[in-house]
């Protein structure tokens, strides 16, 4: 089967899902997107490497690209390879100098170690004919787009002074709730780009 690299378009609160969020990848160069509902954890590890921020101390899936690296163990690819009763399954395409090994990994891994790593992401075709959808052709790219909890949305950031938003920035980042803090920059950046 021929695979189709994917990307993320999106990092958002399910609105399905209570204390869920959604990773939504895009085709590359094509239309159709596929959705897929992640753990908290999961989005803050995505989302923290997509913003390239540098957490005081390493997340679970920075430690596991550091522990990798240590050993000489490069991750080629991430391949969704299977959807079963609606949950997708994955897998790592890792090399080393001897041997080259597929590894069964959640899907919400896989993603956090790919953006880690740089690597491409794929799937096939009848993955996204189960669970892809199709997005009409407006003729523009779409970008990340900001992501907000149900702690607070952009709504409630709004209303706040920027000496507010730097106070509130410093706070959600010393408990690192970085998908807030993500939000919060956002708000900060639109003011002072005005």
């Amino acid at each position: 089967m021929k695979k189709i690299e994917l990307e993320i378009v999106a990092l958002s609160h399910s609105i399905t899902q209570t204390h869920s969020y959604a990773v939504v990848l895009g085709e590359v160069n094509g239309l159709r997107r596929l959705p897929i509902v992640i753990g908290g954890f999961e989005a803050q590890a995505i989302a923290v490497a997509l913003e390239r921020m540098s957490p005081s101390r390493p997340l679970t899936h920075d430690l596991m690209k550091n522990f990798m690296m240590a050993f000489n163990v490069e991750l080629h690819e991430v391949v969704i390879n299977d959807l079963q009763e609606g949950i997708f399954y994955s897998k790592l395409v890792c090399s080393s100098a001897n041997d080259t090994v597929e590894i069964d990994s959640r899907t919400s891994d896989a993603l956090a170690l790919a953006v880690r790593f740089g690597c491409p992401v794929y799937t096939y075709d009848t993955i996204l004919d189960q669970a892809g959808i199709l997005m009409e052709d407006d003729g523009k790219k779409k970008k990340v787009q900001s992501v907000t909890t149900e702690t607070g949305g952009s709504d409630d950031l709004k209303s706040m002074t920027l000496e507010e938003l730097n106070a509130l920035l410093a706070d959600v980042l010393d408990h690192e709730d970085y998908i807030r803090a993500i939000a919060i920059r956002d708000e900060i950046k639109t003011r002072k780009d005005k």
